[in-house]
């Protein structure tokens, strides 16, 4: 790239950086100004402007407001009291913002209890936030059935569309739609808690993560700058409203900015650039897995006629980056690091394709908290010279990023419900004695012009052959190949073998070759990073936020008794994939298959 582009960048990024900083500067854990003070005073800006445009209805700011109020009327004639924690078990909707906006409003807590889950998971996600009302939107009531045996106590469960619950639609229409007086929050501070947000859980049940007033606020005020929101924009959002990036971070900046929220239940390939094009969307919220599942759609008469000019989000991959905005001519899009419980964040501002975020020289204080230590793949933790410390990774060198933990907004973690979880999030003497960091889990590198590539999670990457192979790259390879639409690529062991083999789940069209697979990878990967098994699915193994799952994936292994997809075996003797028979897997546990 040439100078002139490098400083234009620079420039782009410099200010928008001064965008995000004006618009959290005031933020502060010791603050009386709390998310519901935010709300309602974007409430008194915009009361006539139209705050969500869903199932063909419309509703503005001030009966937003009106419906918020309801849930904190009803919250306090229900007895609930500040700091008490009410589950939330609710599609997207206008109604669940409603709910927790509401409950905030008299510092009632509530949890953002994933949808997709149910009996023993869901109990979990109750039990560990100490959750003894439980609020549920429509169709829930099996899921909630489910959970019951495994619940530690009784809760009181209010629907507004179950059969048996309380009557939630019911007790709503009588509670006033009068703002409460303020008294019953004014003993919060922003260091108080707001939700609780959950760990996606793909690698086991998921985490209850503390989210403050403070950090709620400073994700919805983030985005505003950067992404240009105005109170004439739509901004389009099917994301899970329980998901920080959705519910808080994408909804937020459109509420705080006055703009109109087109929200829908899910997300839908198919049907996301129409619906796009005829509700005038001119933002978007994704996640990387989303923007994959739309390139991978057949072209449509809506792929460049829509009006969108920007999305936010994570996790956009850089295979995907380029034939995503050329195909749907997307001027911008501003990728994000964060994590729901962290302290560590950064945007890619002006938008560099591939770049998780952004961190130069010229601009370090911001970033003076954030560390890449160099990370032994082998035992999971940090190297560490002979004095005991950690090694920060250099240029282009792969690490782990590290969080400093301190008192301000920027650097506190406040951690989970679960203690011995959140001690497990903590490295101690890292640089000096006594210091303490947050550990992301997450192995990423920063290049000369402090552009960020996020690689891998610790534990996805695995050694093969004496090498380490990152899934990600990998995946990032074979989504390069005619007829592979998803790699979920993972490490799996293998009888009398050192380390562990490539194992790619995959879904796929007909383009694809299967037995010349491992050929074309050749030229895009070293031998030891081409999967050694393949399991062709029919779906991916995801997340309700499109999220890889792994674990599951791991513990199937590639045993044909155990697993019904199609699995295959690469054969080096052949140079080819070869089906995985009961033969070929017997003769692979007896270590006489040559990868």
């Amino acid at each position: 790239m040439n100078p002139l582009s490098n400083l234009k960048q620079d420039i782009k990024f410099l200010v928008g950086g001064i965008k995000v900083m004006m618009w959290t500067k005031d933020v502060t854990p010791d603050t009386d100004i709390l998310v519901p003070d935010e709300f309602e005073a974007a409430v008194d800006k915009y009361r006539n402007r139209v705050a969500f445009r869903f199932d063909g209805e419309l509703t503005t700011y001030a009966e937003f407001d009106a419906r918020a109020n309801r849930y904190a009327n009803w919250a306090l004639a229900e007895g609930l009291n500040p700091g008490e924690v009410v589950a939330l078990l609710m599609e997207n909707r206008p109604d669940f913002a409603a709910a927790w906006f509401g409950l905030s409003k008299v510092g009632v807590v509530s949890a953002l209890v994933n949808t997709n889950l149910e009996g023993e998971a869901l109990a979990h996600c109750l039990n560990i936030v100490g959750a003894k009302t439980i609020i549920t939107g429509s169709g829930f009531d099996r899921a909630m059935r489910g959970a019951v045996p495994y619940l530690n106590s009784l809760r009181k469960v209010w629907s507004l569309c179950g059969y048996q619950a309380g009557d939630l639609a019911r007790a709503l229409a009588s509670a006033s739609d009068a703002r409460p007086d303020r008294g019953a929050r004014e003993a919060l501070r922003g260091g108080d808690t707001c939700l609780y947000v959950y760990t996606s859980g793909t690698t086991g049940m998921p985490k209850a993560a503390r989210m403050t007033h403070s950090r709620a606020r400073t994700m919805m005020r983030t985005f505003i700058g950067p992404m240009d929101v105005h109170p004439r924009d739509r901004v389009y959002l099917t994301l899970p409203l329980y998901h920080a990036t959705g519910g808080i971070a994408g909804l937020g900046a459109t509420l705080m900015a006055g703009a109109s929220a087109i929200l829908r239940r899910k997300f839908s390939a198919s049907r996301f650039w129409e619906d796009a094009a005829r509700e005038g969307a001119t933002l978007f919220v994704y996640i990387g897995e989303l923007c994959r599942y739309l390139v991978n759609q057949p072209p449509g008469e809506f792929d460049r006629t829509h009006r969108i000019r920007a999305g936010i989000g994570n996790g956009l991959r850089p295979e995907v980056w380029s034939r995503f905005i050329e195909r749907f001519d997307i001027s911008e899009l501003k990728e994000f690091y964060s994590s729901t419980e962290g302290n560590v964040s950064m945007m890619n501002i002006d938008g560099h394709p591939g770049a998780c975020g952004r961190m130069p020289d010229w601009m370090s204080k911001p970033f003076r908290h954030i560390a890449f230590v160099k990370s032994d793949i082998e035992t999971e933790q940090p190297v560490r010279d002979a004095a005991g410390h950690c090694i920060r990774a250099g240029v282009n060198e792969v690490g782990e990023v590290l969080g400093r933990i301190g008192a301000d907004n920027r650097t506190r973690f406040d951690g989970y419900t679960d203690a011995k979880a959140t001690d497990g999030k903590i490295l101690h003497d890292v640089f000096e004695k006594g210091d303490m960091w947050f550990r992301t889990g997450d192995l990423m590198r920063r290049d000369a012009r402090g552009y960020v590539y996020f690689v891998d999670r610790i534990g996805d990457t695995f050694r093969w052959k004496g090498e380490n192979v990152a899934t990600n790259e990998v995946g990032e390879a074979m989504a390069h190949i005619k007829g592979v639409e998803t790699a979920n690529v993972y490490g799996i062991a293998v009888p009398g073998a050192d380390g562990k083999a490539g194992m790619a789940a995959i879904t796929a069209n007909q383009d694809l070759d299967i037995a010349g697979l491992h050929r074309l990878l050749a030229d895009r990967l070293p031998g030891y990073a081409i999967p050694v098994f393949l399991r062709v699915q029919k779906e991916a193994n995801t997340t309700g936020t499109l999220k890889f799952r792994k674990l599951e994936l791991v513990q199937e292994g590639f045993d044909p008794a155990a697993v019904k997809d199609p699995l295959y075996v690469y054969n080096a003797d052949a140079d080819a994939y070869e089906p995985m028979t009961e033969e070929t897997y017997e003769k692979v546990r007896a270590g006489g298959m040559r990868f």
